[in-house]
């Protein structure tokens, strides 16, 4: 799993670098989630229209690069097509698009939005009678936004134990309106808590084992950048730029000797 972490670092700085677009810190942060999620999702790269797949739904649409990296790496296509990143008429938009990306389940982008669409999966398929499951993975940033509560309050009312939500605790609020203890703010609306290292993908793969009753959801608390050096100390100069060749070569070489 280490080893796979590290190619899809690798490739998301490597098409960072040369299309000129991304947000590194925020994809490098969420790597774990993601490899995290597709391992414990029915799901299957060679049919991503599969009508008996589990379902993950990108909330924070800035790690759309990272969404694509880790997918390739799973199979659901070759990375070549990903190396046109945010290029114009490329599918590889900067923010995912369902009707482009082969398993990218819902075209996310404006922040707070994701969760609700996840949300109404979630009901469609509990009315259904289905026991499939969705995932959708936020970010404190995006929780700012009135949207994410609103989702929340109406999947707890609506007992959508079939949802599951991560949230990405990765410090970006330091540059909007913190959100002290997410854990007992999503609890005060009636989720089912549980917080872990968002690195360590164990420890996530049991967080998300399906808990009956509420709706699922996991702090996994993570670092913008985990991975670099360079990315860690200086998140927010780091937050939307792309590497020079110069800095594409510490970068990487900071990526390989990353022993944390």
């Amino acid at each position: 799993m280490r080893r796979d972490a590290l190619s899809i670092r690798r490739n998301i700085l490597d098409i960072a670098h040369s299309s000129g677009h991304g947000h590194i810190p925020t994809c490098f942060s969420v790597v774990e989630c993601l490899l995290a999620v597709y391992g414990v999702m029915r799901h299957d790269p060679a049919r991503p229209d599969w009508d008996g797949r589990d379902r993950f739904v990108l909330s924070k649409g800035h790690a759309a690069l990272g969404l694509y990296c880790v997918m390739s790496e799973l199979g659901y296509f070759p990375i070549d097509g990903v190396r046109r990143f945010g290029l114009h008429e490329s599918s590889f938009g900067c923010h995912a698009d369902r009707y482009k990306v082969p398993g990218v389940e819902a075209s996310t982008g404006s922040l707070g939005h994701g969760i609700g669409l996840a949300a109404g999966m979630a009901l469609g398929l509990k009315i259904a009678g289905s026991d499939r499951r969705i995932f959708t993975l936020i970010g404190d940033g995006e929780s700012n936004e009135g949207s994410v509560w609103e989702a929340v309050m109406v999947a707890a009312h609506q007992e959508l134990d079939n949802l599951t939500v991560i949230y990405d605790a990765n410090q970006s609020q330091v540059r909007c309106l913190p959100i002290p203890n997410p854990g007992e703010r999503l609890a005060s609306f009636g989720c089912d808590v549980v917080e872990v290292d968002g690195h360590d993908v164990d420890a996530l793969q049991a967080a998300l084992a399906p808990r009956p009753g509420k709706v699922n959801a996991v702090i996994a608390h993570t670092r913008k950048g985990w991975g670099c050096r360079t990315l860690v100390d200086n998140m927010h100069e780091w937050h939307r730029k792309s590497p020079d060749q110069e800095t594409l070569d510490k970068l990487m070489e900071e990526l390989d000797a990353w022993t944390v």
